[in-house]
């Protein structure tokens, strides 16, 4: 269905990638909001007062509230466009998850709001009259709109991968369910008679709401802390540079997102030591050029040589793995080196280790040394901690 929106208000639409598109978007979807929200508040509100019914009246002002959250989604789209300036050299992206923060607020305030209606209509014996026909004619009818209107967000975030959209997609799922509970509720209201009834739904409805506002909180929240980048986008860049003959392995990726739009990546790439420095580092221009115009990711890259050649390095290598799988399997190392002295060995490498790892970095290092020790005295390790910033960082 949002297609037909799509082909008949934004002509290129098929270029999301283009932030100016992706505006468009927001704005569609924002003026969709407003426009249904406001034509279903004005009804309800009208109904709730004629009928008497908190349930009905409720579900008036969140369709009010769900009209200022479209406000926000259109502005937060807009002001989200803005270009990179010097206060703000990565853009303005991530104000739309700001936004999205906001609607996640608002519900939590409307599911709180109902609930303290309902209670209160339960306490002062509060009675409804004047449910006719007409009642539920258009109550069935605004389930119909908002389940319209939850498929349309649906798509469009889907559309343009935008974290406001698919919150405002589920705050329309869950009117579409509120209504419906509320109609169930003046059906029972209308064959029992019990005054009680009412609120019950109420209650029931605001705390759905309420569960689902602190879900939303959290899902807008991981992408402003700082989210684990999906299996999918780790996967890509990897293939990416890998393809490239001459490059050995990589490992140390980390990608930033500041918005759909905009990444941000950098990565260590292991090449072989022996090859000329200048022709190593034109291969690594390809690759950050290759991944920003395939991917849209502004990548930079660190070149690691290492030695592939020499037996005795390979061992020591070898070594070094199997003890440090012995100790934890999920730990990994990268950037292994040996430099030989007069009176001892230097081993140098990094050791990649979970979050939450049981054992601290004092006595892993200690742990480390001293199997080192076991294979020769005269080998002294030098170790640097890192933590995976990926899905899947040590297999890379």
């Amino acid at each position: 269905m949002h297609k037909i929106f799509l082909k008949l208000f934004i002509k290129d639409y098929q270029n999301k990638s283009d932030l100016k598109v992706r505006t468009k978007y927001g704005t569609l979807s924002g003026v969709v909001g407003i426009i249904s929200n406001l034509i279903l508040c004005m009804i309800k509100i009208i109904l709730g007062i004629l009928t008497a019914s908190v349930s009905i009246l409720a579900d008036g002002i969140n369709n009010l509230t769900d009209a200022g959250s479209s406000i926000i989604t259109l502005v937060g789209f807009k002001l989200s466009s803005a270009p990179a300036d010097d206060a703000h050299p990565y853009g303005h992206e991530r104000i739309e998850y700001i936004t999205g923060m906001i609607i996640s607020f608002l519900i939590l305030i409307i599911g709180f709001t109902l609930g303290k209606e309902s209670i209160m209509k339960i306490i002062n014996h509060e009675h409804q009259s004047n449910i006719t026909l007409l009642t539920f004619i258009i109550m069935i009818l605004s389930i119909i709109i908002k389940f319209w209107q939850s498929l349309f967000y649906r798509g469009m975030s889907k559309e343009i991968n935008s974290e406001t959209l698919k919150a405002s997609a589920k705050d329309s799922l869950n009117d579409c369910i509120s209504t419906t509970a509320v109609l169930i509720g003046l059906i029972l209201l209308k064959l029992t008679g019990l005054y009680w009834i009412d609120g019950v739904v109420g209650i029931l409805v605001a705390i759905l709401i309420f569960v689902s506002g602190i879900k939303m909180v959290i899902e807008t929240m991981n992408p402003l802390i700082g989210s684990m980048p999906s299996a999918e986008e780790v996967k890509q860049i990897s293939d990416k540079i890998l393809s490239y003959d001459g490059i050995l392995g990589i490992h140390d990726l980390v990608i930033h997102r500041y918005g759909s739009c905009t990444a941000f990546a950098t990565v260590h790439i292991e090449v072989d030591c022996t090859v000329d420095v200048l022709t190593s580092h034109d291969i690594i221009d390809n690759i950050e050029r290759d991944v920003k115009e395939t991917l849209n990711i502004q990548l930079t890259a660190h070149l690691d040589p290492i030695d592939t050649n020499n037996p005795e390095t390979k061992k020591l290598h070898d070594a070094v793995v199997e003890m440090i799988h012995h100790i934890d399997p999920n730990l990994s190392i990268h950037d292994f080196r040996v430099v030989h002295g007069t009176t001892h060995t230097n081993l140098l490498f990094d050791v990649t280790i979970p979050h939450k790892f049981k054992i601290s970095n004092t006595e892993l290092r200690e742990l480390i040394a001293s199997e080192v020790k076991k294979i020769d005295e005269t080998y002294f390790v030098i170790m640097n901690i890192d933590f995976p910033y990926t899905i899947n960082d040590t297999k890379y």
